[in-house]
């Protein structure tokens, strides 16, 4: 993106590991008129605000996919995880997301509806199309924004989950995979009186040993990604969270541009250097 400064951002952490490797790195707006066919490969690391402009991002993904250089995540990849109704794909594989429902706009009045048709009385609506937790809305039966998220999605799609107490209680657990291999965990935790687990929201982040149940889970999640988009990502997020009758949710597989976390993790810069250099042989 082009303004990068109100957000936490690691990536040139892998730099110097790349450059170990023989690999320079030029960090580029995904906006750029640049010649990308110039590059042996394009990684796509922290377009922020894609979510503003979907269309266009992916127009841009397409102009360097045809420049002949090497785009990773690759275009197909990135085209299938975009929108978050990817994660009905992996559920009908038998991966245990949040129960969610989906519309594909809000009238007035369609709120109230969302309560019964998600079957809990506090809920979380959010875009299909999103990052960063932006247009994220937790709203009770009781609480009065109805007509506040109902303007919000009157034209543009939402899915609203059960809000999981879980979140608040534990936190969001990620687990990174780079180049199909685990690399490290970290567990989020929002604010008081928060949600949002991101630290752009004042979350906070802690690096973790996973249990195994929860790597089962994360590789159950990346195997279905690999089945879905018929190929290996070069990095993968997958972001879970306790589900209240044990085990875990796949909240949201990451493919785009997902935070890395380097900084949570010594090695991880080196694991992701190692792998991005692999596939470019």
């Amino acid at each position: 993106m082009d303004d990068p400064t109100a957000f936490v951002v690691d990536d040139g952490l892998a730099v110097g590991p790349l450059a170990d490797l023989g690999v320079a790195v030029e960090m580029v707006p995904w906006r750029a008129e640049a010649d990308w066919g110039a590059f042996e490969a394009v990684v796509v690391r922290s377009p922020w605000d894609y979510q503003d402009a979907p269309d266009d991002f992916l127009a841009a993904l397409e102009r360097i996919d045809a420049s002949g250089t090497v785009l990773l995540n690759g275009l197909r990849t990135v085209r299938w995880n975009l929108r978050k109704t990817y994660l009905r794909e992996l559920e009908a594989t038998g991966v245990p997301i949040v129960p969610t429902v989906w519309r594909e706009r809000l009238g007035a009045g369609d709120v109230p509806a969302l309560f019964d048709a998600v079957g809990a009385d506090e809920i979380v609506v959010k875009p299909v199309v999103g990052a960063n937790a932006d247009g994220a809305f937790r709203i009770t039966r009781v609480a009065d924004r109805a007509e506040e998220v109902e303007a919000h999605y009157a034209n543009r799609a939402s899915m609203a989950q059960p809000f999981v107490r879980s979140v608040v209680e534990e936190g969001e657990l990620s687990v990174f995979a780079f180049g199909g291999a685990f690399s490290h965990a970290i567990l989020k935790t929002p604010k008081p009186q928060d949600f949002r687990v991101q630290e752009e929201h004042g979350g906070l982040i802690t690096a973790v040993t996973p249990e195994p149940e929860l790597l089962s889970a994360a590789q159950a999640a990346f195997d279905a990604v690999d089945a879905a988009t018929g190929e290996r990502p070069l990095y993968a997020r997958a972001d879970l969270v306790r589900a209240p009758g044990g085990g875990f949710w796949t909240m949201e597989v990451e493919l785009v541009e997902p935070a890395l976390y380097f900084r949570m993790d010594a090695g991880a810069p080196g694991r992701f250097a190692a792998a991005l250099a692999a596939r470019m042989g």
